[in-house]
């Protein structure tokens, strides 16, 4: 006996492949010569929402996301004061109870300190920016730098999820996968949701990533990341056994799909249908994948402009140039990974280490992509999931100290793709500790990252377990003074 999806799937439409369709956001599938079923895409996969909300800034985004959480008071927000009072302790007037990690907690004092490294202006906006940064420093008028950030997470994995899937809990969607789902795909022969992982040198075995972080959650798993690794197999399980010919792979999956086809028609499973696109999907990977990894072709001058480290596979730089390539295949989401940012110990020289491994490539990323033409439709993301104290983590000496997790405030920066350029949006009072103008939640950039794609954040949601969920959970506004 046939259940209620089974016959809605097996009625006069076949398989139901024009509802499914609709429901996971893919293209049409139709009948060709034998009964085996073939997508039929033109220019990739369309999405789940028929129209957008609003006029679209941005086509794709690039997120350079910096885990372990950096430290905006050694790299964005000059204190000046704090290297003033250093060694002085933290008034409880600036702390007022906030609540501590269990690193920091015990300590029976909380003396300020200041940074070791240099700040000045820089371009017309008059950012300031530390002396690590020197070539972010060179294009600050491309750049919307957001200096009061906050959020409630206090510790690395709630931290990094919630700016990641829009809750401190595992299981949601990922913003990847949200966007994969709703608008869709403008390749056909790649992934709409890519990761690139990298290992800082500032601290190269700190905080470890999860694959969770670009997981599909409840939706549908055509949607999930699909991670790119720097090994003789960029993609896992992507090539063909040793022995197997390419019509031979052909010839398997055409029998692979004739057999999803009737499973399909017997128990109307979505992610049947979602199967058969992935196997499709990773057939054309076989060629399209080893042609965007290949980066042994760019010019000299793109090597010299992305730095020394662009050359060894897997590095941060490296992985800038494949985000590029990315971009310019339409890849709708890619999310860059660089571990390495928690500072707890020896700040001084871990932060400019790991700081050297990002400031020449994420600035080139910047003008490789205007000098395409991309970067006007492109937003780039440069954060991390907090930032860091302005008192010591332990002792502090000449040469060396340490800042704990600090999700009060916070910096990130954005470029492109319908931002503002050369702003500094929002301010910290004097100790870097809170807030003084115009806070930004992480809901709230999610929103406005929303917005810029076209997309309304409260109208863009999913029905799951009899709750409509979206990215934003029930909060959220978008950060309008930002957009150009």
């Amino acid at each position: 006996m046939q259940n209620r999806r089974a016959f809605l799937s097996s009625s006069s439409i076949g398989i139901g492949t024009a509802a499914l369709s609709s429901i996971l956001g893919m293209s049409f599938f139709k009948k060709e010569k034998g009964g085996i079923i073939k997508e039929t895409n033109s220019g990739g996969a369309r999405g789940a929402l028929d129209a957008l909300h609003f006029a679209p800034k941005a086509k794709r985004i690039i997120y350079l996301f910096q885990s372990g959480g950096p430290s905006q008071l050694d790299l964005f927000d000059y204190k000046p004061l704090l290297n003033e009072r250093r060694g002085e302790e933290l008034p409880e007037s600036v702390r007022k109870g906030q609540r501590l990690t269990g690193m920091t907690s015990g300590q029976d004092s909380f003396p300020l300190v200041g940074s070791n490294y240099s700040f000045s202006q820089y371009g017309q906006s008059g950012a300031y920016v530390s002396d690590v940064l020197p070539y972010t420093a060179k294009i600050v008028d491309e750049l919307c730098i957001v200096k009061s950030m906050y959020t409630e997470a206090i510790n690395h994995d709630p931290a990094i999820t919630f700016f990641q899937t829009g809750s401190q809990q595992a299981g949601r969607p990922s913003m990847g996968s949200w966007l994969s789902y709703g608008l869709g795909s403008e390749n056909e022969d790649l992934p709409g949701f890519c990761v690139l992982l990298s290992r800082g040198t500032g601290r190269p075995f700190g905080q470890p990533l999860y694959s969770r972080l670009w997981g599909n959650g409840f939706l549908h798993s055509l949607h999930q990341g699909v991670q790119f690794r720097s090994g003789k197999d960029p993609v896992l399980y992507l090539n063909d056994p040793s022995g197997m010919d390419r019509q031979s792979r052909r010839n398997m999956l055409d029998q692979v799909a004739a057999l999803n086809e009737k499973q399909l028609q017997e128990f109307g499973d979505p992610e049947i249908s979602t199967r058969i696109s992935q196997y499709e999907m990773a057939y054309r990977m076989q060629t399209s994948v080893p042609d965007v990894m290949n980066i042994e072709g760019e010019p000299d001058h793109i090597y010299q402009m992305y730095g020394p480290d662009s050359t060894v596979p897997g590095t941060y730089a490296a992985n800038c140039i494949l985000a590029r390539r990315l971009a310019e295949r339409d890849v709708r989401f890619i999310q860059l990974y660089h571990m390495g940012w928690d500072q707890h110990d020896n700040l001084p020289t871990a932060c400019a280490a790991q700081a050297k491994d990002i400031d020449q490539p994420s600035a080139a990323l910047v003008m490789d992509l205007k000098q395409r033409g991309l970067l006007e439709d492109t937003l780039i993301i440069w954060g991390g999931e907090f930032g860091r104290t302005n008192y010591s983590q332990g002792t502090i000496t000449d040469t060396s100290f340490g800042r704990d997790h600090h999700p009060r405030s916070f910096t990130i920066w954005m470029a492109g793709g319908g931002v503002k350029p050369g702003m500094v949006y929002g301010e910290t009072d004097d100790f870097g500790y809170n807030i003084t103008e115009n806070p930004v939640h992480v809901h709230d950039f999610q929103a406005t990252v929303m917005k810029l794609l076209g997309v309304d954040h409260e109208k863009f949601t999913y029905k799951y377990q009899g709750r409509r969920f979206r990215l934003t959970d029930v909060h959220g506004k978008v950060v309008n003074d930002i957009l150009a």
